[in-house]
């Protein structure tokens, strides 16, 4: 694994091949997107059932688009590993209970004037989730995105998956929504699916919000229908960033980073440490663990784009590039993890110690793994339950309490020329 030394240079260099990987960067593929989501806006099921047949040679319609009880028994039946009911079970009670503690309720303060303002919480109606199908069917992704829509309260969450070319879908994807709660599973995918939950068709009612990870098509598909209904984000490749001084394990420091690098081509593994030595030995666990590995090719391909350990003069010099570079996953494996975490403004999580490794936050700690890539750590937060409410100001006032005030607010009307906004306050105390 390549080492850099960090210098200004060296860091503006990374930044801006890191960002290369921004799906605000792959306008090329938008024509194509926005051609299918215009198709789907206007022929709905028949461009849906062409898309599927085209995209994933299954024969969908109508009468089996929607995932059936039987479907889902058949799912349970078919697991491998019948543990794997028990384990989703478990991961599920954490990530609930985790979720639980970030509900909001509405508030409202009275005054003896009469006046009384508020904040109405209220749930969304319809969700919508993407999941992805085929090799990268994620099970704890389906949890992630349904579970705090569930706990905020959430009336109706649908699901959709693309199809195999048998018209099914992967089980431990059907076992996990089962588990997690949703409401309905449609068999199809793609950008077309998304397509079908934000305009809506004869067998796809149109959703509020639509979450959930996908490919570019997928990505790009949801930023074009951003306003029709909202969205979670633009999700990019995963990421994985290490602060670690001499006290680190090696061994543990280079199983963490390749446990991103596998994701995807694309993914991001940094190293950014003031130790020589320790980088030197990182280096050579990253390549005895590479050779072993059963994704072997796409881990490397993803350390020769975008894997680097950096070497610093100073552990402040390691701080400010972490809050530059605003990680999706960031670990802490120093002396004192806590005094450097008290420093980082900016992660999606940050995973303190040698015995937190990222992978206990994607499928079993409980805080979301659902989180914001490509630096928008800066101003982005992990998936939650505030997703999935919206709020309401409430405003309620007596002629006692608007009487005090009702010249003040007609002469900041009149100073904004807008003479019916004073008017309507006026007539309220005319003689």
């Amino acid at each position: 694994m390549r080492i850099v030394n960090l210098n200004e240079d060296s860091k503006k260099n990374i930044l801006t091949d890191l960002l290369k990987r921004s799906p605000n960067h792959y306008d090329r593929f938008a024509d194509s997107v926005n051609e299918i989501l215009m198709n789907v806006k206007e022929n709905g099921d028949k461009a849906l059932f062409e898309y599927t047949k085209k995209f994933d040679k299954a024969d969908i319609n109508a009468s089996n688009i929607l995932v059936t009880q039987e479907e889902i028994r058949e799912a349970y039946d078919s697991l491998e590993n019948k543990e794997f009911v028990h384990i989703i079970r478990k991961s599920l009670k954490n990530i609930q209970e985790y979720h639980e503690k970030q509900k909001q309720y509405s508030w409202f303060d009275s005054k003896t004037d009469g006046s009384m303002l508020g904040q109405k919480v209220t749930a969304l109606s319809r969700v919508g989730v993407y999941v992805p199908g085929g090799k990268a069917a994620y099970p704890s992704s389906v949890l992630m995105n349904v579970i705090p829509a569930k706990v905020a309260g959430v009336d109706e969450i649908i699901m959709v998956t693309p199809p195999g070319k048998d018209g099914k879908v992967n089980p431990n994807t059907l076992v996990a929504a089962n588990e997690a709660g949703v409401d309905k599973i449609y068999k199809v995918g793609g950008a077309h699916a998304i397509g079908a939950m934000a305009y809506g068709t004869e067998s796809i009612k149109k959703v509020d919000k639509i979450v959930g990870p996908g490919n570019i098509y997928v990505a790009l598909a949801k930023k074009a229908v951003f306003g029709y209904v909202s969205i979670d984000s633009i999700a990019g490749p995963s990421e994985i960033l290490v602060i670690a001084d001499e006290s680190a394990n090696p061994k543990y420091v280079a199983a963490d980073l390749l446990s991103q690098a596998e994701h995807d081509e694309l993914a991001s593994a940094i190293l950014v440490t003031t130790s020589k030595k320790l980088a030197d030995d990182v280096s050579e666990w990253v390549d005895k663990f590479t050779a072993e590995l059963s994704r072997r090719e796409i881990i490397q391909k993803s350390l020769d784009n975008y894997g680097y350990i950096l070497l610093a003069d100073s552990m402040d010099d390691v701080i400010d590039t972490a809050n530059e570079i605003a990680s999706e996953h960031l670990e802490i494996l120093t002396k004192n993890p806590f005094d450097i975490m008290t420093k980082i403004k900016n992660a999606g999580a940050i995973f303190l110690g040698e015995y937190s490794s990222e992978p206990l936050g994607d499928y079993f700690a409980g805080p979301n793994h659902v989180l914001p890539t490509n630096g928008t750590a800066k101003f982005f937060s992990p998936l939650s339950v505030d997703d999935f409410i919206k709020k309401s100001s409430i405003i309620s006032f007596s002629r006692e309490a608007l009487e005090p005030v009702s010249e003040d607010i007609q002469k900041f009307a009149r100073a904004e020329g807008l003479t019916a906004h004073a008017n309507s306050i006026k007539v309220r105390f005319d003689k």
